[in-house]
């Protein structure tokens, strides 16, 4: 079974976008007002990777919950995955890229694991290489295409400001677009976490056949009765 329909995961990503825009783009902004204030930006930044978790989840953000006290609290198991996490992509950009961007891609629900489900970072990292198994390549062209859509409208905005000569107006916009953008990409990750995570739900199992033999057995009590 295909847990990421291609159509379907984008017209869910774009809907979850949209449900939220204002939300996502206060708590975006709300983020970088605050990210320059020591050990609250740790605690600030965890909330901010475990947002497609609660967009999972069908809420619609508060923008203030990213200075809800428990992320602070997980300062320490936060720094030891991006630790690793840092530490063995690195590595394995020394393997030619394709190592390193495989490696990220199996551990790109780790952080979500572990905001949300308050797993151990490599309990975290271990479920994350598990469930994004087969879906790696998927993943990457669901974001190739979001990311396209984006350099689109930026080129065409740019384009014709620069050929209206309003480079400033022009970077402006592209800054805009680039904010706006943000909701439909957690919108994104949040489909892709939801689905794989979801367990399916077992087949209903058949109804036995009854075999000749228990057939004859059943009429032969029937007539004796």
């Amino acid at each position: 079974m295909n847990k990421l329909p291609f159509k379907e995961t984008l017209t869910e990503a774009c809907q979850i976008g949209l449900k939220n825009l204002l939300s996502l783009i206060a708590v975006t902004l709300l983020y970088l007002v605050t990210i320059w204030i020591p050990y609250l930006n740790i605690g600030t930044t965890l909330a901010m990777c475990s947002l497609p978790a609660e967009l999972a989840k069908g809420h619609v953000i508060d923008p203030f919950f990213i200075f809800d006290s428990k992320y602070r609290k997980k300062m320490g198991d936060f720094l030891i995955i991006i630790g690793v996490m840092t530490m063995a992509i690195t590595a394995a950009f020394g393997f030619l890229f394709i190592p390193a961007l495989i490696l990220s891609y199996a551990w790109s629900l780790a952080m979500l694991l572990f905001a949300d489900k308050d797993m151990k970072p490599l309990d975290a990292l271990h479920e994350s290489n598990e469930l994004t198994y087969g879906y790696k390549w998927r993943m990457f062209g669901l974001e190739f295409v979001l990311a396209m859509a984006i350099l689109v409208a930026i080129g065409i905005v740019t384009g014709i400001c620069a050929a209206a000569d309003l480079n400033v107006l022009g970077v402006i916009l592209d800054i805009i677009i680039c904010v706006l953008i943000v909701p439909f990409v957690l919108g994104l990750d949040a489909v892709i976490y939801r689905n794989l995570t979801r367990e399916e739900e077992p087949k209903a199992e058949e109804p036995k056949e009854e075999t000749k033999a228990e057939v004859v057995v059943e009429e032969v009590i029937v007539t004796e009765e």
